[in-house]
């Protein structure tokens, strides 16, 4: 068993300062308790990952059998004195570990001390971690291949040493720098803010940090880089300046993304404002000049290719393609480098390609123009012309595309700007024109839709309006969208038997393709219930069971396939006007009421029962009569003429009631000046007027005779019929007209019930009437050729221009109309 003072440096060294081994870190030491005669009496964890020793091999052993070496007695003496005076000792000592490695570990015992009257020391240790010198070498390849410029800079700012990348940037040998100033060597534009920074921080002694700046580098002069300098003082021992330190660092990247990203976010401000695809072009081309080029033309294919349009051909080989100037801007006023101008028919694409660029191409870079090349000579001469007129250099061309389909062509071209564009030139313009191709697809969707909208609502709604001989009639029509033209009111003017005629309006809640579906639902309704010649109360009536009906089957099948048409929320007024007594009979469902002017001038609106709006149900309509002298005015008209901005319902009847009493303008522009009086800013909600003048038939053209019910009358009415329509001038009609009337007052007297009268009626067509006390409805039947009767009205059918039978309260009038040679 060895000594306790074997193996440890004869010579202690002293305790080191500052070494951080504190008790904090002593605890992750390996750690060791041996005896004064050099016994390993206790043997840690730590211990055994470190060398490891299970402390089984270790414990009652001498710790010499742990060294490398033999042990040294004199040493290990000299240690162990140390220790006893008190003094802890530290040291480098090397062990053999159980694999038979040599580690050198960084020991430290502590003061002896007793243990059950045994002397004892603590001894720990940990694995030294190898340090290694930085040496001259190893700093120069540091600084040389650096990826971050640097130089050193005298006071008079001449270059004392810079790197390998600071040559590499500025392009200009390390030799020819050295012993120079900056503005000696570097172009102007990029020395001279460097010199003025660099003075700067001379005078100041603040370094400046990441300053940016555009240059070029004269190893790569058509490509424009973005740099990011630091300059800081150098000083020495006795705090003089003696020198500038300058470090430059290429962010291009990160300029090119950043101005990229700055580009777009102003460009989706700018682009795109309207639903409008020529607005929109326009609203590129003026963005991009001047801040991207000095030209810039958008043209777009008539016919866009692929996405949505069903059928649509992909361009055939060498084909060119069929485009129109949408939009074009210059930094010269009036775009005198044009060949052609907004609204022309163009077919250019950047020379070699045809149209399949448009189609599948990337975007076209040509960073110098020649207009001497075949490309531009040959194929584009006008163009060449205007290239070398205006200098224009370089150019960019980029396939309009959004949604799979390709809409046009975008070119960027530059003239007064020398820079001609490069490689990071060509993602802005991508992206612009990417931007403005979703703008322009929106557009161009919204116009085709938009376009079916109003091709449905004109469709909806009647295109002429004609009260014959009884009424002079006259419209005004405009949606809450003046643009889009598409709302939910109606009107209508149908001719009625007898020379009466129908006046409809109404009003479908909301706006939209939606309220003009349900408004054409609601027409087609009135005018077939109408044709039932039914009374106002009645039609309405029915209509509201339509409504009802039509809603039900609405929720019935769901929002999704309801497609947001629903009927509920509809008002109407329905008024019939009968010229040959000057009677107007109307009712109204939830709409406002009509204003009425007589020929005098006074100004009423009837109190006519207001009725639940359509699609309620369980509530009755009434109807009013009124007896209208000649040559009144009618007036029909939704809520939205009259709420006006200030919503106030009364107010504004007195100013419809006002307006419409304006004597001197022809009907056809006394309507629509009362709009533009009560609206004279964009109204909130739909509006329809339709004016109506009366008349009353003359009694010249009204004739009636009372039948006797006899079948021996029938000659006498025929013969009377066939003087009235010589004394009407109407001898053509003589013959059809007698056998018309035969059939139906025939059918009177033998099936219905007396009394029976026949009237005839000449205004725009000739009208002929029978009368009777019966209710049951005759019915058109087709004989077969052995029966003796049954063909009174079909032959009636096939003489009148139309007929029809409605009811009175005294019975029922069957009716047939022949039209005016």
């Amino acid at each position: 068993m060895a000594s306790a003072d074997e193996g440890f440096p004869a010579e202690p060294g002293p305790l080191p300062s500052g070494d951080g081994r504190g008790p904090a870190r002593m605890a992750d030491d390996a750690a060791a308790v041996i005896a004064g005669d050099g016994t390993v009496i206790g043997w840690t964890r730590g211990a055994e990952a470190l060398l490891g020793y299970p402390a089984a091999e270790v414990v009652g052993r001498s710790a010499a059998r742990l060294l490398t070496g033999p042990p040294d007695p004199r040493r290990t003496a000299a240690v162990a004195a140390r220790c006893r005076t008190g003094s802890a000792w530290s040291g480098l000592v090397a062990l053999r570990g159980r694999d038979g490695r040599s580690l050198d570990i960084d020991v430290r015992a502590t003061a002896s001390f007793q243990i059950a009257g045994q002397e004892v020391f603590l001894v720990s240790g940990r694995e030294l971690t190898p340090h290694w010198t930085m040496s001259g070498s190893v700093l120069d390849d540091f600084m040389a291949r650096s990826p971050v410029g640097m130089a050193v800079l005298d006071p008079g700012l001449r270059y004392l040493w810079l790197n390998d990348t600071l040559e590499r940037f500025g392009g200009v040998p390390r030799e020819q720098r050295l012993g120079r100033r900056p503005a000696d060597v570097l172009p102007t534009a990029l020395a001279a803010p460097i010199e003025r920074l660099m003075r700067q921080v001379l005078s100041t002694g603040e370094a400046v940090t990441d300053y940016e700046y555009l240059g070029w580098s004269w190893a790569d002069p058509h490509r424009r880089r973005a740099y990011a300098s630091s300059v800081f003082p150098l000083a020495d021992a006795q705090d003089r300046r003696i020198g500038i330190g300058y470090m430059v660092r290429d962010v291009t990247d990160r300029w090119n993304a950043r101005r990229l990203l700055a580009l777009v976010n102003e460009a989706g401000a700018s682009i795109g404002s309207t639903l409008d695809v020529q607005c929109t072009a326009q609203e590129l081309a003026d963005f991009a000049v001047p801040r991207f080029a000095d030209f810039v033309f958008v043209d777009l294919l008539e016919n866009p290719f692929g996405g949505d349009r069903p059928g649509s051909a992909t361009p055939a080989e060498g084909e060119r393609p069929a485009m129109r100037r949408a939009g074009m801007s210059s930094v010269r006023e009036g775009c005198p480098e044009a060949v052609v101008r907004v609204g022309e028919a163009v077919d250019f694409v950047p020379p070699p390609h045809d149209a399949h660029f448009l189609l599948a191409g990337a975007p076209v870079l040509l960073p110098s123009l020649d207009p001497d090349s075949h490309g531009w000579t040959v194929e584009h001469p006008a163009r060449a012309a205007r290239i070398r007129e205006f200098g224009l250099h370089s150019l960019i061309s980029v396939p309009m595309r959004a949604r799979d389909t390709v809409l046009g062509l975008t070119t960027f071209m530059r003239s007064q700007n020398p820079v001609p564009f490069d490689e990071d030139d060509v993602a802005p313009a991508r992206e612009l024109v990417a931007r403005a191709a979703v703008c322009v697809d929106n557009a161009r969707r919204y116009t085709r839709e938009h376009t079916a909208a109003l091709v449905l609502q004109r469709s909806l709604l009647p295109q002429t309006l004609r009260g014959g001989t009884a009424l002079d009639v006259a419209w005004s029509y405009l949606p809450a969208d003046a643009k889009d033209g598409v709302g939910g009111d109606w009107f209508d003017v149908i001719p009625l038997s007898g020379a009466r005629v129908g006046l409809v309006i109404g009003d479908v809640v909301g706006h939209g393709i939606g309220a003009a579906a349900t408004m054409g639902r609601l027409r087609t309704a009135v005018q077939t219930l109408a044709d039932m010649d039914l009374p106002p109360d009645e039609l309405l009536a029915r209509l509201d069971d339509l409504v009802l009906r039509l809603s039900e089957e609405e929720r019935a099948g769901g929002p999704a396939e309801r497609g947001g048409s629903t009927v509920v929320g509809a008002t109407c007024l329905y008024a019939v006007y009968d010229p040959t007594s000057g009677c107007c009979t109307m009712a109204r469902a939830g709409h406002p009421p009509p204003v009425v002017v007589t020929p005098d001038g006074a100004v009423t609106f009837p109190d006519l029962p207001s009725g639940p709006p359509l699609g309620l149900g369980g509530l009755p309509f009434e109807s009013l009569e009124l007896v209208l002298p000649e040559g009144s005015l009618l007036g029909l008209y939704t809520d939205g003429l009259i709420e006006g901005t200030d919503r106030d319902v009364e107010s504004g009847m007195e100013r419809l009631g006002r307006e419409v009493s304006r004597g001197g303008l022809p009907l056809e522009d006394l309507c629509p000046a009362v709009v533009k009086e009560l609206l004279p800013v964009p109204q909130p909600d739909d509006i329809a007027l339709l004016l109506a003048r009366t008349h009353v038939l003359s009694p010249e053209h009204l004739v009636s005779w009372d039948v006797p019910v006899d079948p021996a009358a029938v000659g006498e009415i025929r013969a009377k019929v066939s003087r009235q329509l010589e004394a009407w001038g109407l001898d053509e009609l003589s013959m059809t007209t007698e056998l018309i009337v035969s059939e139906l007052v025939t059918n009177a007297i033998r099936y219905a019930s007396g009394p029976v009268r026949l009237r005839l009626l000449f205004q725009s067509a000739l009208t002929c009437e029978v009368s009777d006390a019966s209710n049951t409805s005759p019915r058109l039947r087709h004989a077969r050729t052995t029966d003796e009767g049954g063909r009174g009205l079909f032959l009636v059918a096939q003489l009148a221009h139309r007929w029809g039978t409605r009811y009175t309260p005294q019975g029922k009038i069957i009716w047939a109309e022949q039209p005016i040679p």
